[in-house]
């Protein structure tokens, strides 16, 4: 006879582990309107805020981010972005995302100011953003900054607030493993 409590506690367990990989699984779609395939991961990857921030906003709506690489191809011809989601809580207020010097990516090589881009105009978008009164937007991501994020074990996003302090989201779960699967499943290779 099985130990019930306790194989309830291994069964969750695993479940919470498979569905924590499913953000990892890359995923292509065809857009039909645009004639443009579309590679992502099934599931942007989640930040939260730093602890500081966290605790200043204990018992009240933290604000949460998301961010999800995007790779479009026109007839052979790849371009990338970074999708970035962000949802302001109670605390801290965003700026405008589109704004220069709102946002920076840190790195363990270092950081990376984010430069807003024009995505192309998709009839279904690769993330759905989390919350309407979030901001949506996407960023300017080269082959070698992708390979930089999916290398580093240190994933940051720095949102400059309306009050000009620094609001630092770090992911839920492990960036580097669904960076790296994604840009093994989009063929980028160190050549």
């Amino acid at each position: 006879m099985c130990n019930r409590p306790g194989f309830a506690i291994f069964l969750l367990t695993l479940l919470a582990g498979c569905a924590g990989q499913g953000s990892v699984i890359p995923i292509e779609a065809f857009d039909e309107k645009t004639a443009v395939t579309v590679g992502a991961l099934k599931e942007p990857i989640e930040l939260l805020p730093s602890a500081q921030v966290a605790a200043l906003t204990s018992g009240r709506r933290t604000s949460f981010a998301y961010i999800g690489p995007v790779e479009w191809n026109r007839s052979g011809v790849l371009t990338y972005g970074l999708w970035i989601h962000i949802a302001p809580g109670n605390g801290p207020q965003p700026g405008d995302i589109r704004a220069a010097g709102t946002l920076t990516l840190v790195l363990d090589d270092g950081s990376l100011a984010l430069s807003p881009i024009q995505a192309l105009p998709l009839g279904q978008e690769p993330y759905k953003s989390v919350a309407s009164w979030g901001q949506t937007a996407y960023f300017d991501l080269s082959v070698q900054t992708l390979r930089r994020m999916a290398a580093s074990r240190k994933l940051q996003l720095d949102v400059r607030s309306v009050d000009q302090s620094i609001i630092g989201f770090s992911p839920t779960l492990d960036a580097h493993t669904a960076l790296t699967e994604y840009v093994r499943s989009r063929g980028i290779t160190d050549d």
